[in-house]
């Protein structure tokens, strides 16, 4: 009814129609089961008319591709999941599985419906987990958090490959707050327990925060730009560029410093080598020591992974290990190649970080690195230091093509650390007034010992480039690796350190 609509509104957010009327091309979307509506026995339920029963689900167009919708409404119920309402929804995962589509849940539900009783429990929604998990790496999966989404619609994003959240009005958590309560007694917020900043910045659940449900409708389009409609087929290029593959990246002498300890803003870099400085980041408030996004070079669509020093110097925690593991995952299993800008100064050590099993997590990285048969380019612009050489796809791990800036260097360990190790009983030895000069000299010896020009004629570079010219260089080999295949030998599936 209108007070509803009007409520909805007054919250902020859009009716599910206002949404799905933004997210597909005009005119595109065909609405399936438009006339079900709730057949519960249930005392509670009897006499309650429940429109479409509170999910819209149908079939429409994004860029021209087909893709599946599943889209709860609030006004129905608080969005909760009805019997009806979820074959309704496992149809529209049928289709997405059978015709290769991508899907779509836009959220925003109280979770179950538990006016249906044992309705409720068995209205597929066991079935709805374990089909995504099927979908997985089949379809791209996109869950939208336009609202709350409580306990069975908690699970959905948690299993999606895309999760957007709006900034203050979205939440997710397997119990609400009059739940929590009950059960352990603890008396707390929607958005203090599941929120958008908690799941953005600190859970790592989500991908992106966004202010509004314009802009996140505008995110899921923006992502399956990026994405071909399934595992089958190769990404969409892009066949109008504005932004000529040849043009010279010079602004990187500037913000790139020659000075390895010298922190800068790697994003800065992966905006300007990317086409139309296009670039769409994937957890950008969580795990800050590596980004991860995609962006386009002469228009084929790429993963980037780069360190950043603005954070930990780029090293590598567990949180960052599980980032980077898993969307080097997500961009394998859709054939999106990947590029890695290696600045790293190797993995986080110390009790805190083993205590967190720092060895598991970064095992996962080395385990989707290692896995990844899609075309790869490795660009190392500073450090490339021990394992942390290695995660970023350093020689051994297939790169078709690695190069190295000026400022590169590729060691077990940068030469600070080697000369505390190795030089530690020269230095004892020595008066203390001359310790600092004698430590500085030795270090300097050791980061002679381990330029580009060293790597490069032990082959662990292909070539030394200007780093101007590497827009050019990662859009050419690209190009020149898009027909790449790669066997593995047979096996039902590896055993991931998880």
């Amino acid at each position: 009814g209108a007070d509803k609509v009007a409520r909805q509104h007054s919250l902020g957010k859009l009716t599910v129609r206002e949404r799905v009327e933004r997210l597909f091309d005009a005119g595109t979307f065909t609405e399936t089961a438009l006339l079900g509506h709730q057949q519960s026995q249930s005392p509670q339920m009897q006499g309650k008319f429940t429109p479409a029963d509170g999910v819209v689900t149908g079939i429409g167009r994004i860029d021209g591709r087909r893709v599946c919708l599943v889209a709860y409404d609030f006004t129905v119920m608080a969005g909760s999941m009805g019997m009806v309402g979820e074959l309704k929804a496992a149809r529209m995962r049928e289709l997405a599985l059978r015709e290769r589509m991508p899907i779509v849940w836009l959220i925003d539900s109280a979770g179950a419906r538990i006016q249906e009783a044992a309705g409720s429990m068995f209205a597929r929604t066991g079935e709805l987990f374990r089909e995504q998990v099927i979908m997985s790496g089949v379809v791209p999966q996109v869950a939208a958090m336009m609202g709350p989404g409580a306990a069975g619609t908690a699970y959905i994003p948690g299993l999606a490959d895309f999760v957007p959240m709006v900034k203050g009005v979205s939440s997710m958590a397997l119990g609400g707050p009059h739940l929590v309560k009950a059960a352990v007694g603890e008396d707390v917020t929607e958005q203090e327990m599941g929120g958008s900043q908690v799941h953005n910045k600190i859970s790592g659940v989500a991908d992106l925060e966004v202010a509004d449900d314009d802009a996140c409708l505008d995110a899921i389009r923006h992502y399956l730009s990026f994405f071909p409609p399934n595992n089958r087929e190769k990404p969409p290029i892009k066949g109008d560029l504005r932004d000529p593959i040849e043009r010279r990246c010079e602004e990187l002498y500037d913000i790139v410093p020659a000075n390895p300890r010298q922190a800068y803003d790697v994003r800065k870099v992966m905006k300007l080598l990317a086409d139309d400085g296009d670039f769409f980041a994937m957890k950008p408030e969580w795990a800050r020591s590596i980004v991860t996004g995609f962006a386009r070079f002469g228009g084929r669509p790429a993963g980037v992974v780069a360190n950043q020093p603005m954070f930990l110097g780029g090293a590598i925690d567990v949180n960052a290990a599980d980032k980077a593991a898993r969307f080097v995952w997500l961009c394998d299993a859709f054939n999106i190649p990947l590029v890695f800008l290696m600045d790293c100064p190797g993995f986080l050590v110390g009790s805190a970080v083993e205590k967190q099993g720092i060895i598991r997590h970064g095992s996962k990285m080395l385990f989707a690195v290692s896995e990844a048969t899609v075309p790869k380019v490795t660009v190392v612009m500073r450090k490339g230091y021990g394992a942390g050489y290695y995660v970023m796809n350093g020689r051994a791990y297939e790169p078709d093509l690695i190069v190295g800036w000026p400022t590169a260097e590729i060691s077990v360990m940068g030469p600070e650390g080697a000369v505390n190790i190795i030089g530690r009983s020269i230095l004892e030895k020595i008066p203390e007034e001359e310790r600092d000069a004698k430590r500085n000299e030795m270090i300097e010896a050791v980061r002679s010992q381990i330029g580009p020009y060293v790597a490069a004629g032990w082959s662990f570079l292909d070539d030394l480039i200007d780093p101007a010219d590497t827009r050019k260089i990662i859009a050419e080999a690209l190009a020149l690796s898009e027909t790449k295949t790669i066997e593995r030998p047979w096996r039902k599936h590896g055993v991931l350190p998880v």
